[in-house]
């Protein structure tokens, strides 16, 4: 019996092998937005996300002030939100008016302490979801630059990305 137990373990395939393999879509150029926009609507329990830099501006068709909105939704639909912003001289006046208005409508903002800037651009949405790249939440970044993302349907890098945006709070 034992031998037979050791043969199956033995031609078992290994257990990463049975993982499902991450579904995963580039997000160039302008294409982010929609796909980030589109996600956030759909969020149903916890959206974490860190940029370095969030300018929401006052144009008609400004993508910042989108996501922002979206943010705002989803939190009043009871996801919990999070949104880290780097409060670096570069960065620090944008961010500090982005944030007022997330937290003005109850979403929660953080500044990582310490002298590191945090740079990274990075959304993890219901644990499953992660989206990541170059792309900050500025109308350039989103409209204009040649900027270069991906989605990844991926629970287990989801949760990676959470404990290290957690790491950095």
């Amino acid at each position: 019996m034992l031998l037979l137990l050791a043969g199956i373990l033995f031609l078992a395939p290994p257990l990463s092998a049975q993982t499902p393999a991450a579904q995963s879509e580039l997000l160039a150029n302008a294409g982010y937005a929609p796909a980030l926009l589109d996600r956030l609507r759909q969020a149903k329990r916890h959206i974490v996300c860190a940029f370095y830099l969030f300018k929401i501006g006052q144009g008609r068709r400004n993508l910042p002030a989108l996501v922002a909105a979206e943010l705002v939704n989803a939190r009043e639909r009871g996801v919990e939100v999070t949104v880290i912003l780097d409060a670096g001289r570069t960065s620090q006046l944008e961010n500090r008016l982005a944030a007022a208005l997330l937290v003005r409508n109850g979403v929660r903002v953080i500044y990582p302490s310490g002298k590191r800037i945090t740079h990274a651009k990075v959304i993890v949405i219901d644990d499953r979801y992660l989206l990541l790249g170059s792309h900050n939440l500025t109308q350039a970044a989103l409209a204009h630059n040649n900027e270069l993302s991906v989605v990844i349907d991926s629970p287990e890098l989801a949760l990676k990305a959470t404990r290290y945006l957690e790491s950095i709070r």
